[in-house]
This record gives C-alpha cells, structure tokens and sequence, in this order.
C-alpha cells in the first residue's frame, strides 16, 4: 500500500471511528482509536493484511471492530489501553519538572527591555528571597512563608503510604486471578465454570497498574532523598549565614550576597519537590479509574466464592519455592546462562517482558514474575527469566520459538504490547506518547542496516575545464556577447610613432638584509704579515739577486 494512500485511508478510519462514537454518546481520544485500530489491524483472529491494500470491505470491518471494542464497557482489556493511554501522554519525570512563568505573567516577562534587566531582576528576587527566609529563621519576619520542609516531612510518606496501599491491593488481585487462571489450566470443569470470565484480561489490567504505580512510587522515593538532602544544605548554609552575620552593624555584601541566593535556590528546589509531589498524587487518584471495571466484573462476594477450595500463592511465596534450584551449564552447549557469581551488577541487567517469565506467557498466558536466582538466559544480546528450572529449560531447546509465541499473543492482547516493553518487536506501534501522527499506523517499518564503502580518491588525474560555467545566466550573456561581435567590424590604424611601440613595466625585488646569531660569540686577532724583499733596488751586477726575509709575528705571541 503505498504511504500517500495508506495516510488517506488510516484518516478517514480514525475519522469514521470518532463519529461513530460520537454518535453512540461517547467521546474516544484520537490517539486511543489511532492505538485500537493498529490493535485490531494485528489480532491474527481478525486476518488482516496489513501489508497488503485494503478493501472497501477490509475498512469498514475494522471501523466496526474498533467501535465496538471502544464501545465496550465490560472489558477490561479497553480499561488497560486507556490506562497506558493516560499515564503516557500524562507521566513525566523529574528531569522535565521545570520552574516556568505563569500564563498572567508572559506578557510583563516579554515588555522587559535588555537582558541584563531580566538578570538584575532575577538575582534581586533570589536575595530577597534569601532575607526573607534569614529573617524567618531569626524570627523577626517570614510569618507568611509556608515550612515547606516540615509540609514535605508530612506529605511524602502520606503519598508514599497511599500507593502501597494501592499495590498491596493490585498485589492481592493480581495473585487472585493468576491462582483461578491456573486452575482452569489443571482442571476441565473449572475451564467451563470460569471460561466465561475475562480473568486474562484482568490480571493484565492489574499488572499494568503495578507498574504503573512501581513507577510513582520510585519517584516518592526519590523525592523523599532529594529532600532530605536539601533540608541538611540548607540548614548548614543558614547556619554559616548566621554565623557571618552575628550582630554586626555592617556586613561584607560579596560574603553573605552568595549565602543568600543558596538559601532560594534551595528553596526553590523545596517548591519543585512539592509541585512533584502534587503531580504524583495527581496521577496516583487518576489511575484509580481504570479500575472501577475490576469491582463491576469481580465482586468480593463472587471472587470469595471462585476461589473456594484453591490456594491463592503470592509472587514472594513462588519466589521462595525455587529459591534452592538452578539450571546446570553443563546441560547445554550453546546457551549462555549468568548468575550472580559469573557476573557483575547481576540486580541491574535489563530482563526482557518487564521481568516476567519468557515461557509463561506465550504457552499459558500469564504474567508471572521470573526467578533470576534459577539462572538468566542471553540469547542474541537479551536477558530472559523464568518462574522454575523446568520453563527455562522447555525455553532454552527453542528460544525463537517461543520469543514467536509471546508476539502472537502480544497481537492477541495489544496492552501486552506497552506492558511487556514489547515495543522493539512491534516498531510500527510507538508509544503512545510519540503517537502524534496517527497516519502510520499500518506501515511495516523498513529494514534498515548499517554499511560503508572506501573509494580511492582521485582515481583519475584532475581535468579542469577552465573555460567551464555553471551558471545559466552567465553562460547566456556570454552567448548575447558573441553574437553582437559577429555583426560589428574593429577596425585600427598605425602611426610611425606608435609602431613597433609598447609599454613595458618590470618589478625588482631589492636584496634583503640577512643576519644570524650563534649562541658563542668569539673573535680572533690574526697577525699582521711583514715580508720584506733585499736587492730590489739593485746591485752593481747586472743580475738583479733578491732575498725575502719574512718578519711576521707568531699568532701564539700577538
């Protein structure tokens, strides 16, 4: 199917599914009919051909499916999409909690003129700021600023306890519906007694609402030890403020100025954590929600009576059970298996399906968090876990296999996709948070690898055409040029004077001065040569006789 019309297509299905929502009373988010209809494009129990143009009959199919999967109010599988919808496009981490102006004030903070306006004003604020809470400390003013350490000290463990209570309970149902999911596993009558209930799509729904709250929960924890951290900065800082300003009349403003900008950074960090803390008992209340499917489907009352006769086993409790077992290296030839002892930082390898076990899921569809301590299996660069010795040894003869397995049932159960971080398998569903074009939906990502090539440079020697030109315009007025040439005449004419005549014009560099310098700096004096010549002059022979007597001192005497 080619993009264009594959865009076009996806639109008009998101479009026909809101109206027909719409229609029926309900107001469904683009971005959760966006995320159903890739659901329902991949359930192998509808026999869609993603990768294949769709026909008129193929579409309004799916726009049926998805409406009325949207429309259903009693699965909880719908309750776990939205859930995944919610905390994604809501949930940010500390990193993105950033001090901003307040919409009234956007204006004001624009009119300001040069930026070291902007900077006076800032650091004048932060030492007010910093008096301020001096003067409360010392009790002589501040009566209106809020202890926000003491409020922190309160509200962090208050929001801490809230969301265990909410895992205690999620933890309770979760083992509940696995214990009933095994059970008709085992036996035939309860398969037929329970076949009717939508166990497998609740425990799902529980599951992600664990992690989900794992998540707010290690972010309390966090805050818990920023400010804690803060609180001792910032008592050290007023204490060393206290002690440089004592009852002096006049204070060096370089020393106590930088103690009082620390104080209102630290305060500021206070107020971040308190708008952090809002934001995580914010999300905490609205994921409540998602859950109000699981009292409707599964009273007290009718869980008790399911679960009579049966065991219900928590996941520390099966944990406990294989705590003394663990699978022989010997047993296999081309597996490798870590374990504590053979690694290092063994508690923080990253395990496939969110830590749950990779034979589980596929062959029993349950989500039962694995035993490291039996062995890690690494297949192909990835970490997997299992729940006994025996599901990691069923897994090890044909890990592909069973990888296979839990992507269908992954298309069987689309919020498996988000819950077992299966997102890698399944590139064409992004999370929801980068879903922002829903158009490409039903598009199998292209194949993609990494390559290189090396080329001699210059393989021929270089010819450049100098009398080249690029450019058109150029090329054009040089062609105007020859062609008015061709239709004039130059003519020229010779003087006596000028013949033969021309002007010539040399350039000469003058020598330059050169000297050198040595590092030894020496000089001799050499003897001046004295040679004198007898008879020069003459004698009374006619033959001239000379003598040359050589006079000329030794250089070892001058």
């Amino acid at each position: 199917m080619s993009s264009d019309r594959t865009r076009n297509v996806v639109r008009r299905i998101i479009r026909e599914i809101g109206q027909e929502c719409a229609t029926q009373g309900q107001t469904v988010p683009e971005t959760l009919v966006a995320f159903m209809v890739k659901a329902v494009a991949l359930d192998p129990r509808n026999d869609f051909k993603v990768d294949q143009n769709l026909a008129e009959e193929d579409v309004q199919n799916i726009i049926q499916l998805c409406v009325t999967r949207l429309l259903d109010t009693t699965n909880p599988s719908l309750s776990t999409i939205k859930m995944q919808v919610y905390f994604d496009m809501n949930y940010a981490k500390r990193a993105a909690l950033q001090s901003v102006f307040p919409q009234r004030e956007i204006m004001t903070f624009t009119s300001l003129g040069k930026k070291n306006k902007e900077q006076q004003l800032k650091t004048f604020a932060m030492l007010v700021t910093g008096i301020r809470l001096y003067n409360k400390a010392c009790g002589k003013g501040g009566s209106s600023i809020d202890d926000l350490p003491a409020i922190l000290n309160e509200a962090i463990p208050s929001a801490t306890r809230t969301i265990d209570e909410g895992l205690n309970n999620c933890h309770l149902r979760a083992h509940q519906y696995t214990t009933l999911l095994e059970s008709m596993q085992e036996d035939q009558h309860r398969h037929t007694q329970l076949a009717s209930f939508k166990l497998k799509e609740a425990l799902f729904n529980m599951r992600q609402y664990e992690a989900f709250l794992c998540i707010l929960l290690s972010d309390a924890i966090t805050s818990a030890q920023e400010v804690e951290k803060m609180q001792v900065q910032f008592a050290t800082t007023m204490e060393q403020l206290k002690n440089t300003v004592e009852n002096k009349v006049s204070v060096d403003a370089n020393k106590v100025f930088p103690l009082f900008i620390a104080l209102s950074n630290l305060w500021t960090g206070f107020q971040d954590e308190m708008l952090l803390l809002k934001f995580l008992t914010s999300m905490t209340n609205n994921l409540q929600q998602f859950l109000e499917i699981q009292s409707q489907l599964f009273p007290e009352e009718l869980l008790t009576s399911l679960l009579e006769g049966l065991t219900v086993k928590s996941d520390e409790e099966r944990l406990r059970e294989t705590m003394g077992t663990r699978v022989n290296v010997s047993d296999f030839e081309n597996q490798e298996w870590l374990f504590p002892e053979t690694i290092d930082h063994f508690d923080q390898l990253l395990i496939q399906y969110h830590g749950f076990c990779a034979h589980a899921i596929g062959v029993k569809g349950l989500t039962l968090p694995g035993n490291p301590a039996i062995g890690i299996l690494k297949h192909k660069e990835k970490c997997y876990v299992f729940t006994s010795k025996e599901a990691a040894y069923i897994f090890a003869q044909d890990p592909d296999k069973f990888i296979q397995l839990n992507v269908e049932k992954a298309k069987e159960y689309a919020e498996l996709i988000q819950l077992l971080e299966l997102h890698h398998q399944f590139e064409y569903l992004v999370p929801y948070a980068q879903a922002r074009t829903p158009d490409k939906s039903l598009k199998k990502p292209t194949v993609k690898c990494d390559s290189s090539s090396q080329t001699d440079t210059h393989i021929l020697p270089p010819t450049i055409a100098t009398s080249y030109e690029w450019n058109e315009w150029e090329m054009r007025r040089k062609a105007i040029k020859l062609a008015n040439l061709r239709r004039k005449l130059t003519h020229a004419m010779q003087t006596d004077l000028s013949n033969m005549r021309r002007q010539n014009c040399t350039q000469v560099y003058l020598p330059k001065d050169v000297s050198t310098q040595t590092k030894h700096d020496n000089s001799s004096n050499v003897p001046r040569p004295q040679i004198f010549l007898q008879g020069l002059r003459g004698q009374s022979s006619p033959t001239t006789h000379t003598v040359k007597v050589n006079l000329t001192r030794a250089v070892d005497e001058t």
